[in-house]
C-alpha cells in the first residue's frame, strides 16, 4: 500500500486542528501554547515534505525537488531559535510573578 498526497494532507490537517484546539482550549498556560504552537508549524512542514515528494505528479512520489525539505529544514531551525527565546522569557517572567498564567500578565512593568 502507498500513500498518496491526500493522506499527507489528511496528517497534517488533523495535526493543524489538534493545534488549533490547543490554542482555543487552554489559553491560560503559556506552555500549552508554544506546544501548539509547535504542532501547528509541523503541519506546515508534513506539508512542504510531502508537496516535495509529490512534486508534479500527486500519485507517484518523485525525488526530483529537495525545496521542501531544505525549506523544512530552515523552519526547524526558526522553530526551536522560537521556543528557546519563548521558554527563556516564560523562565524570567515565572521568577518574577511565580505564575505562568498569560491572564495576570497584563502589567508591562513592575
Amino acid at each position: 500500500m502507498q500513500l498518496l498526497v491526500t493522506d499527507y494532507i489528511m496528517l497534517a490537517s488533523t495535526v493543524f486542528c489538534l493545534g488549533m484546539a490547543g490554542i482555543f482550549i487552554n489559553r491560560k498556560n503559556i506552555v500549552v501554547l508554544l506546544m501548539s504552537i509547535e504542532l501547528m508549524l509541523l503541519a506546515s512542514n508534513i506539508l512542504f515534505v510531502a508537496f516535495s515528494k509529490f512534486s508534479g505528479n500527486f500519485m507517484m512520489p518523485t525525488t526530483e525537488d529537495p525545496a521542501g525539505q531544505v525549506f523544512v529544514l530552515f523552519t526547524l531551525a526558526v522553530a526551536a531559535a522560537e521556543i528557546a527565546i519563548g521558554l527563556a522569557i516564560l523562565v524570567l517572567v515565572y521568577r518574577k510573578r511565580q505564575t505562568i498564567n498569560v491572564d495576570e500578565m497584563d502589567e508591562l512593568k513592575g
